[in-house]
């Protein structure tokens, strides 16, 4: 069926419906547009001279009629409200792709204020900036709710490349979602990539989809990197592979020997810069397989296929790859964004309680800095389900869009990760888990906060998960010591002291906030008390 644009006004679905039929080789429509012929007027004198229900009538009709006769194939823009219609809603439900192409309150209102500009008229739901942000919030989650993909902040000229993966995405289970990651200015191209997301995409459509979609290429060589755990249990699914590097399961094996060995199987392999390379695994896996891709040949192109709770919220997104040194965890890497990353949950299903636990606090992080309704659903202790793990993908990806390599804004997602880096480097990354070491270093960052309440429901939230709340027993005073002095060499350092990010509340996180070391000290010795 067709493909279907929604979202806010200002989004683009206009200019987007035309590049993307275009790239189609089919028709686009436009219901504002073709109201206008209809009335023979502008939108704008519609609302004005028979008011927004006679509006809402007519559009309400014009898009069912369009969406019952599409071809395949055709794409339609509908108006930004024409989703609060009951009717269209049920219509799009008939097997349309609706793509949703996503746009802040505050992007929206500078695009529609230049739009009238630009035209001389009125748009009439855009006269009051307050009253125009809380239309955007009060319909972002109908949008959601209703979108099959997400085109995070659609730049123009995108949607050629889009389009391959929105075809993907109709022969694939109807709960698959799409999300098109959005570039970075600094990034262009190389920043924008498909996620697919869906339970059983591994068993169902693994295979085909590593063959058929984008990322793969007619010619391209499937080379995979996994773990001994999960490479007998889905590497199978993947189809032909031109070789495959497996390494023992566990932080000891993100080091620079392990790369070697991977780097010496990929010229065994006979791998090109045609070719790509599959990360088949959890963090670990998929930042060594990315380092890997990155430095071979200066670059060949990654698909991550994340198997942990970790990786699916977070690590298989972003571009940050690299490995360990004994000194310090993750110093020596590279930014090296996917050519796209395939999730499938029911993977989670394999995993011990205790690794999905330590996965569930990259969770809470990404909730505390999104705010809203992913945080509610966390601090109300709701289990993890599809739709957490890609608003966790989604809320970091819009991070990243904003600043690629870590020099503003992407340093909120270190939230937890100082003083956790810390303590797995203190203790050679063989006493914690990533997650769990990450959640020590939440209740310490929480601490530095100031934040008290948070702090005892995050505590609350961890203890009922299993999950670490304090340094074992038998760590010695050395050991507590050994954390302050990696803290010191914590990668963020510039100068002398390290930036923390701190939690003002759900939704408000700062980042580069320059503590005193005393400060410092009193929240990890907390942790050992």
């Amino acid at each position: 069926m067709a493909f279907v644009l929604i979202g806010f006004m200002g989004a683009g679905k206009s200019a987007a419906a035309v590049e993307l039929a275009a790239a189609l080789g089919e028709r686009s429509f436009d219901t504002d547009a073709l109201l206008a012929e209809r009335f023979g007027h502008s939108v704008a004198a519609e609302f004005e001279l028979h008011g927004e229900h006679a509006f809402r009538a007519a559009e309400e009709q014009l898009a069912c009629e369009l969406l019952a006769s599409a071809r395949p194939e055709e794409v339609i823009a509908l108006g930004g409200g024409s989703v609060l219609s009951g009717r269209v809603r049920e219509a799009l439900a008939r097997g349309h792709v609706t793509v949703l192409l996503e746009v802040s309150a505050g992007t929206a209102w500078e695009r529609v204020r230049d739009d009238v500009r630009a035209e001389a008229q009125t748009r009439p739901l855009a006269r009051e900036r307050d009253a125009f942000a809380a239309l955007h919030a009060e319909r972002a989650p109908l949008y959601e709710s209703l979108a099959d993909a997400v085109l995070m902040e659609h730049r123009r000229g995108a949607m050629e490349r889009v389009a391959p993966s929105l075809r993907a995405l109709r022969k694939l289970p109807a709960a698959t979602r799409l999300v098109w990651a959005a570039a970075s200015p600094s990034a262009g191209e190389a920043g924008e990539y498909p996620v697919l997301a869906g339970a059983g995409l591994l068993a169902g459509a693994g295979a085909w989809l590593l063959e058929a979609w984008p990322p793969a290429g007619a010619r391209s060589r499937a080379f995979c990197v996994t773990d001994e755990r999960v490479g007998p249990l889905y590497a199978g699914l993947l189809g032909g592979l031109a070789a495959t590097a497996t390494l023992s399961p566990g932080e000891r094996s993100k080091t620079l020997a392990s790369a070697e060995r991977v780097w010496q199987a990929m010229v065994e392999a006979g791998l090109t810069r045609a070719d790509h390379v599959l990360a088949l695994g959890g963090g670990v896996v998929g930042d060594l397989a990315g380092f890997c891709a990155a430095t071979y040949q200066r670059g060949v192109p990654v698909v991550q296929i994340p198997t942990t709770l970790v990786a699916q919220v977070d690590s298989a997104y972003g571009g940050k790859t690299g490995v360990d040194l004994p000194q310090a965890k993750n110093y020596v890497g590279a930014y090296h964004q996917p050519a796209g990353v395939l999730v499938d949950p029911d993977t989670l299903a394999t995993l011990p309680p205790a690794e999905l636990a330590a996965g569930w606090v990259e969770v809470a992080k990404t909730a505390l800095i999104a705010g809203g309704g992913l945080w509610q659903r966390v601090a109300a202790g709701e289990e993890v389900d599809a739709a957490m793990i890609l608003a966790c993908a989604r809320t970091k990806l819009a991070v990243v869009a904003e600043d690629e390599r870590d020099g503003g804004r992407r340093q909120v997602l270190n939230l937890g990760h100082t003083v956790g880096h810390a303590i797995e480097t203190a203790t050679g990354y063989r006493r914690y888990r990533h997650g769990e070491a990450v959640g020590l270093g939440l209740l310490a960052a929480l601490r530095l906060s100031g934040q008290e309440q948070l702090r005892e429901l995050a505590r609350e939230l961890m203890l009922a998960r299993g999950l670490p709340v304090a340094l074992d027993d038998d760590l010695e005073q050395e050991s507590l010591e050994a954390i302050i002095s990696a803290l010191a060499k914590d990668k963020k350092r510039v100068g002398e002291k390290v930036p923390f990010v701190l939690v003002r509340a759900p939704g408000q996180v700062e980042f580069g906030c320059e503590l005193e070391p005393r400060q410092v000290r009193a929240a990890i010795e907390e942790l050992a008390a």
